[in-house]
């Protein structure tokens, strides 16, 4: 709804596979009357390489269609300079935290896992409110072994680019990271504003079940299942669409979820390359009733709304966290890539509202990740949905969902912060034009 209230015209340039996946969705936001426009640029095999070939279609649509501002996300650190070209401002969205924006800063700028002795001590990140531990196992590759990758290279420009740019926009809402975001504007010095939880934007027009592509299961037989349990007692397991656990770690899984004695919705990859054998003997009849396997997309939004769910098992995805905290329910942590390990910290040690199930070696898609045992997801489990710890953590978990509906309602936080930036928008192009 955001931009027909305020009379934005948006145009997204993605490529054909990314069109087509989202075509549900972009002829419902169509339906929905608002001024939203798609143009397409082709993506080529070589992924990293890609990114950068991507310049100069975007630049000619730029040049055809004049906007008066580009937002890009963060892996395409080119966009500075194109919009530096065409004289307008350029907003970097990286779909992430401040909590993780802060944190990757501050360890690229006083690298304190270089003066730790070994991979599994903890370093406290400098200057960072809350004094938060990692250890070097929890941080990327290139980081770890300084190596001189492809992706190193891409993460300097990345940097480079963010420091040149005009600011940058988060998925995220002032009171849920205020000691982050502060930090992030006014000791690292960087423009940003706040405009979410997006996911809360069109809550009343769009159908929770229609977000994201086609589930894999029918709105009403997921929703008959739920219905069926009491409130407050279903544990939801998503790991997001890239992880990739072994076949022993999802055995291991398996039997934790069982060992809990906890009613659960458990979301598999369904990748048809991978054997569908996997489950311990038995499970599946020893679980009928008490626990409901989607196999491919599960409408995520519905599920965890749902009042029957008591908690989330998640990887620590920016997009899920933030899904979670509207949803109110508290959650078990598993991260094991990319800012994961950032967001877990933000999840379990600032709002304490999760409980890790220990995860600590961080493995590109989880190919390569520690070891958990049954009897870690067992305990996480049941920590999380069960007792007096349970309960506290389920108070402050809603009393963050209630934050984030009053975030994007009219004259909250984010609300004010995207009239804000529109605003500044419209005086940055009226000062180029008077030039």
């Amino acid at each position: 709804m955001y931009a027909r209230i305020r009379g934005a015209k948006v145009t997204i340039a993605t490529t054909p596979i990314c069109s087509t996946l989202f075509s549900r969705q972009i002829e419902r936001v169509h339906q929905l009357g608002l001024d939203f426009n798609i143009q397409t640029v082709e993506l080529l095999d070589r992924f990293w390489k890609a990114l950068s070939l991507l310049r100069e279609p975007v630049l000619h649509i730029l040049e055809e269609h004049r906007p008066d501002c580009l937002i890009a996300d963060l892996f395409f650190p080119w966009a500075t300079d194109v919009a530096a070209q065409l004289k307008i401002p350029r907003l970097a969205f990286g779909g992430t935290s401040f909590f993780a924006m802060c944190t990757m800063r501050v360890i690229a700028l006083y690298q304190p896992h270089k003066r730790v002795s070994s991979e599994s001590e903890t370093f406290i990140v400098p200057h960072l409110p809350g004094e938060i531990k990692l250890t070097r196992t929890q941080l990327p590759e290139y980081l770890r072994q300084e190596l001189d990758t492809d992706f190193s290279n891409l993460a300097k420009e990345i940097v480079e680019s963010e420091l040149k740019g005009y600011g940058s926009i988060f998925n995220s809402f002032y009171k849920l990271e205020k000691d982050y975001a502060d930090y992030y504007r006014n000791v690292l010095g960087r423009k940003a504003w706040h405009i979410g939880p997006v996911s809360l934007c069109n809550r009343d027009t769009v159908d929770k079940a229609l977000r994201g592509m086609e589930a894999s299961i029918s709105q009403h037989e997921c929703l008959k299942w739920l219905d069926s349990k009491k409130p407050n007692s279903v544990i939801y397991a998503c790991f997001g669409s890239l992880t990739k656990f072994s076949p022993q770690q999802l055995v291991e899984l398996a039997k934790g979820l069982e060992a809990s004695r906890q009613d659960f919705i458990w979301i598999v990859r369904k990748d048809k390359n991978e054997e569908q054998d996997w489950l311990p003997d038995g499970f599946e009849e020893r679980m009928d009733g008490k626990g409901l396997i989607i196999r491919g997309w599960a409408p995520q939004v519905l599920i965890l709304d749902h009042e029957s769910v008591g908690g989330f098992m998640t990887h620590c995805g920016w997009n899920s966290i933030m899904e979670g905290v509207c949803a109110g329910v508290p959650m078990v942590t598993w991260p094991m890539f990319a800012e994961q390990f950032y967001n877990e910290k933000l999840v379990t040690q600032v709002l304490q509202i999760g409980i890790g199930v220990g995860s600590k070696q961080y493995a590109d898609f989880g190919i390569g990740a520690d070891f958990v045992s049954r009897d870690d997801i067992e305990v996480a489990v049941r920590r999380i949905m069960a007792g007096e710890e349970a309960e506290e953590m389920r108070r402050r978990a809603k009393k963050l969902g209630e934050m984030a509906r009053k975030a994007v309602g009219e004259g909250g936080s984010s609300d004010s912060d995207l009239t804000s930036l529109i605003e500044e928008l419209r005086q940055h192009k009226a000062a180029r034009e008077s030039r």
